[in-house]
Order: C-alpha cells, then structure tokens, then sequence
C-alpha cells in the first residue's frame, strides 16, 4: 500500500505502518516534552503508545487467523494512527464465521487484560482508577485498561467496528444477509447521529466517531447491495466483446496508436495466438518513458496476470478484480482463447444500469 512501511510478516500476512504513525508518535513526543521536559517521560510515552499498537496488531491477527481457518486469505495489516485494519479478501458468507472472526479481535484484548491483571493482583500492584491517567500510575495497569476499552469500543454495534459485524451475522442468522446487513447498517447510522450530537454538547472527538461510524456503515451497505446485484448473473452477459489485443512483438508504438483510437485502457497480448500477458495503461507509459515507442511489448506487459473463465458467474469475477487489485481481466472460453474483457468500469455502469432498472 502507498504511503506505508512495511514492518515484516506472519503466516504470509504482510504487516506495514502508514505514515501517518509516525506523525502521531512526533505530536505525542513533542507534547510529553512541552509538558515535562523529560527525555524519560517522552521515552515512556512512545514506548507505551507502542505497547498499545502491539496488542491493536494482535487484535488484527485474531481476525486474520480466524478467518484463514476458514479459508479466506487476509491480504494485509495496516497500522493507522486510529487503529489497524486486516484487509481480508472477502468476510465469510457462513454467518456463524463471520461472527467468530467478528468476536476473534475483541477476544485477543480480553485474553491480554486478563493476563496483565492477573499480573497485577500476584504483584500486589493494583492500584485504583482514579490515580491513573495517561502517563500517570502503573504501567501494565494502564495497558490492562486501554485493552478493555478496545473491547468496548470495538464491540459497538455499527460498522465498521467489530461490533456491527456481530450483530449483522446474528441477525443473519434468521433473515436475509442483505436484509440484515440493512438493518445492522441503519443502526449503526443511528448510532453515529447520537455520538454526532453528544459530540456537539460535550466532546468534539465523538464527531469524528460519528462521521467514521456514518460511512463505514453506508460502505457496507453499498457493497452488499452491489454483491447482491451480481448474483446469479452470466460473465458473459456483461463482459466487453468489443476490444483489441497486442502481439507480444509489436511495438509499444502500435500500442500507443491503438489507444488514441478507442477507450481501451489494459490490452490482452498474444503470441502465436496463446495469451501470454498482459500490458496495462501505466506500464506502457513508463516503458514509453524508460526506452522509448520503438520497445517491444513484451519488455512492458505484465506476465503475473489473472483471467476469468467465460463460464463463471459475475459475483465471483466481481470479488476477483478486487483481491488482485487489477483493472482488467482477459475472458477466456474453454479452448484459453481470449472472447472478452471484464473492467472495474465497465462492471460499474453495469451496476448503475441494474440501480436505474430496479427503480
């Protein structure tokens, strides 16, 4: 992902930080020293920041190692400077798996803040709340409590916490999941409104809650809706008939002149009538500005590519583009010669078209 560092991996999960991390870590740093002028202080700050972020990673690897138990794959985690994100490739369509890899990252901060209050109450250092603050009062006590409160914030019943997923996969377990993620999403942006308005009367940070709140849920209803559009729905009812294809030989000239001349963007290439690539818009153009019109087509395409199959449905082509994060896949029959094309764009008027019809 832009804008991120990669950290390292587990079990073929990428784990990367954004950015943004570190600009957290400079404020906080320089705030802990405006108010202490401690190196000490300003060291114990970022290293118990850095402790939160730990057991907010580990939340993220309860979802993903669920979920690989029931076979879905996570792409990777992100760390942001508001929490992590475990980009799976699809949420199971079973909802009892989705309620336990739903339940699995909350469970990881309760196992955490368990094991540290044992700590605490076989040490004798337990202290009570209200002489703790945010750098004040123990260490692991402070840690117990920032793992209980990401139990309770995650659990709030709203997308795109864990919480809204839970009760969608409980309510979908006695009507329709696309009826059940409606009325998950609806709560959830009921909540957000009443966050929005104690946020106006008491604390600014719960707007931006409700404003988190609020488009996560209206993203989730739009996806399943969007899913629910496609089933059932031939590829070849939607796939593009009319488009060109490049010969791994030619010139990155003819590819330029064949682009001027239509709306193609990504070109299937050919050698000897098999598909062997696939040249994407952004590679011609840094081929173009690497070696210049007269570079061979196969110095350019892209080999690692994916293909639907022109037997497939649409919903299972759908979720395809969007786990190899492609643009375009080549549409082959059951002889591996190219028939069609299948685009995110294309796929979207297709969406819109069905909209306009079922209103």
């Amino acid at each position: 992902m832009r804008w991120s560092l990669r950290l390292g991996g587990y079990r073929g999960i990428e784990v990367s930080i954004h950015l943004t991390f570190l600009l957290l870590l400079a404020f906080l740093g320089v705030n802990t020293w405006l108010a202490s002028g401690s190196v000490a202080a300003v060291l114990g700050g970022l290293g118990f920041i850095l402790l939160v972020f730990a057991c907010v990673l580990l939340h993220e690897f309860g979802h993903a190692l669920t979920a690989a138990r029931f076979g879905i794959r996570t792409r990777d985690i992100v760390l942001y400077p508001i929490g992590g994100v475990a980009r799976l490739e699809r949420m199971p369509e079973d909802p009892r798996q989705e309620l336990w890899v739903a339940l699995a990252g909350p469970a990881v901060n309760v196992v955490i803040a368990a094991v540290l209050l044992l700590w605490l109450v076989v040490s004798g250092a337990l202290v009570p709340v209200d002489q703790l603050g945010w750098a004040r009062g123990p260490f692991i006590e402070r840690l117990m409590l920032i793992n209980l409160f990401l139990v309770g914030f995650n659990l709030i019943p709203a997308f795109p916490m864990d919480g809204g997923r839970v009760l969608r996969a409980l309510m979908a377990l006695r009507m329709d999941y696309t009826r059940a993620t409606q009325v998950a999403a609806g709560i959830g942006q009921a909540l957000a409104l009443v966050f929005g308005f104690v946020g106006l009367l008491w604390n600014p940070f719960l707007l931006f809650i409700a404003f988190f709140v609020w488009i996560g849920a209206a993203q989730e209803a739009s996806m399943v809706m969007m899913k629910s559009s496609l089933g059932g729905i031939p590829l070849q009812r939607v796939m593009l008939r009319d488009f060109a294809t490049l010969d791994a030989d030619d010139q990155l000239l003819r590819a330029v002149q064949v682009t001027l001349g239509s709306s193609q963007r990504d070109f299937p290439v050919l050698e000897e009538g098999r598909l062997v690539g696939v040249l994407r818009q952004e590679d011609m153009l840094r081929s173009l500005h690497d070696t210049g019109p007269g570079a061979r087509v196969r110095e350019a395409m892209q080999t690692d590519f994916r293909t639907a199959h022109l037997g497939e449905m649409v919903e299972a082509v759908f979720q395809r583009l969007g786990e190899c994060r492609c643009r375009t896949l080549p549409v082959t029959d059951v002889r591996d010669q190219v028939v069609g094309l299948v685009t995110m764009e294309h796929m979207g008027e297709f969406l819109r078209i069905q909209a306009a019809l079922r209103r």
